[in-house]
């Protein structure tokens, strides 16, 4: 679903780059005094710096919450690793335990035979 969200910011992105060239390239031939052009394409400029910015604080935003995301999810297993690995021990520990039970049982076994 994040693949599918970049997709379609960098599709946004693009789409933006293009109709702000086009704007641009529009105004530079465009029948106008070239001060009012300037005034224009200094417009425009404050504008797409205005939307990148907030595109970036987007993908800011965006990168923190996965980082977040990915720490959480890490704790996560961390955590359960530890149970299993805890689990594992008592069982081991059991059965060692049972062996020596059944080891001893045995050695009685053969020194009173």
């Amino acid at each position: 679903m994040e693949n599918k969200d970049n997709k379609m910011a960098a599709a946004a992105l693009m789409l933006v780059a293009g109709g702000i060239i086009g704007a641009g390239i529009a105004l530079l031939y465009a029948p106008q005094s070239g001060e009012r052009t300037r005034r224009d394409l200094c417009r425009s400029a404050r504008k797409v710096k205005t939307r990148a910015d907030e595109v970036v604080d987007d993908l800011a935003v965006n990168i923190t919450d996965l980082v977040d995301t990915i720490g959480d999810k890490t704790d996560d297993l961390l955590e359960r690793g530890k149970e299993v690995a805890a689990g594992a021990k008592k069982d081991l520990i059991k059965l060692i335990e049972e062996g020596a039970s059944k080891l001893e049982k045995f050695r009685t076994k053969l020194s009173r035979a």
